[in-house]
């Protein structure tokens, strides 16, 4: 079952006759049947009746609380699904740095990995032949990348080669954009300048999400991680799952809307003087949306099982192969792209 997204500001959700109910100064926009929603994620100004409240409480259905720009507030959520033996070994998982470094350098090789082969794919798709050579040359430096990263032996030398493979991938991302007019020099995170960096952020947020409330479904703890550090309030496990994710979910959705003129100059909206300089109007920010809900109910073949699946599900077996990796102690193999 799909999530249910809000952004319409001053809207509110609320419950009524079985039915999810979004409605705007007496107007009812939209009504979904509540026992097809998932999860809820509320973007902006959008308000919460106690009747919506009391039922998704009552039913363990999460509320994501968003920014309208998409940075991550909270969640409310019912009572916890507790796996307690499943995180014991977790937690001495993670306090173990053979096993720990491990994951990480699993988890940076995957990534590493994803981005020069989206970088390939690119590369024979483009006209024009300096795209091509710039294109390919950035993908034969990740792919020795990637042996760097199986060969790191400590934390800082392993987010050396992140890092690297993240400014050499990135400084070829403008090659990737078809359509003129959109522009990209780098990538800023806090605060995005531009729509092309403002929609990563917002796609690797709505991601985050998506692979927290998986690695909450299966029990395992979100907050301990093996790449990321564990601060307060971070969740360094679900950062450290999206990272393979990445180019796969966000960046490719992030050209496709791009390339294929499905978001326009004009879907959003500049405020220089603000906190974020530029951002997703209300119609962007719905088109953005139902693009990404069709990247996660995608079809794939599963390159290790086999299996036909979204990659909603993906997301999930993902979660489901880290827990078996931390109870039985097996190598953690995280997802590749052919």
């Amino acid at each position: 079952m799909p999530p249910l997204y809000v952004s319409t500001q001053g809207a509110r959700l609320a419950y009524r006759d079985r039915r999810l109910v979004v409605e705007k100064e007496a107007e009812v926009i939209a009504a979904i049947p509540a026992a097809h929603v998932s999860q809820v994620i509320l973007l902006g100004h959008v308000a919460l009746t106690p009747s919506a409240l009391s039922y998704l409480l009552a039913q363990g259905i999460e509320v994501v609380f968003l920014t309208v720009d998409g940075q991550y507030k909270g969640r409310l959520v019912g009572a916890e699904r507790g796996n307690g033996l499943l995180r014991l070994r977790q937690y001495a998982r993670v306090s173990d740095p053979e096993w720990a470094m491990g994951v990480a350098r699993a988890l940076v090789a995957a990534k590493l990995h994803n981005l020069c082969t989206l970088l390939r794919r690119y590369a024979r798709r483009v006209d024009a032949p300096e795209k091509e050579t710039a294109l390919s040359a950035a993908a034969e430096q990740l792919a020795d990348l990637i042996l760097q990263a199986e060969r790191a032996h400590t934390r800082h030398a392993l987010n050396g080669v992140e890092g690297r493979g993240s400014a050499i991938y990135f400084s070829v991302f403008r090659h990737l954009i078809a359509v003129p007019g959109w522009r990209f020099e780098r990538r800023v995170r806090r605060p995005p300048p531009d729509p092309v960096n403002a929609l990563l952020s917002f796609g690797y947020t709505l991601l985050t999400r998506q692979m927290e409330w998986a690695v909450w479904t299966v029990g395992l703890d979100p907050y301990l991680g093996f790449l990321h550090r564990t601060e307060y309030n971070r969740p360094s496990l679900a950062l450290d799952l999206i990272e393979p994710f990445r180019p796969i979910l966000v960046d490719s959705l992030v050209l496709r809307c791009l390339n294929n003129s499905i978001l326009r100059p004009d879907h959003f909206e500049e405020n220089p003087d603000g906190p974020h300089p530029i951002r997703l109007n209300d119609e962007g920010r719905a088109c953005f949306l139902r693009e990404w809900e069709g990247r996660l109910n995608l079809e794939l073949t599963h390159p290790d099982t086999g299996e036909r699946m979204n990659y909603r599900r993906c997301l999930e077996i993902e979660v489901q192969r880290l827990a078996h990796a931390i109870q039985t102690g097996e190598p953690f193999r995280p997802f590749r792209v052919r």
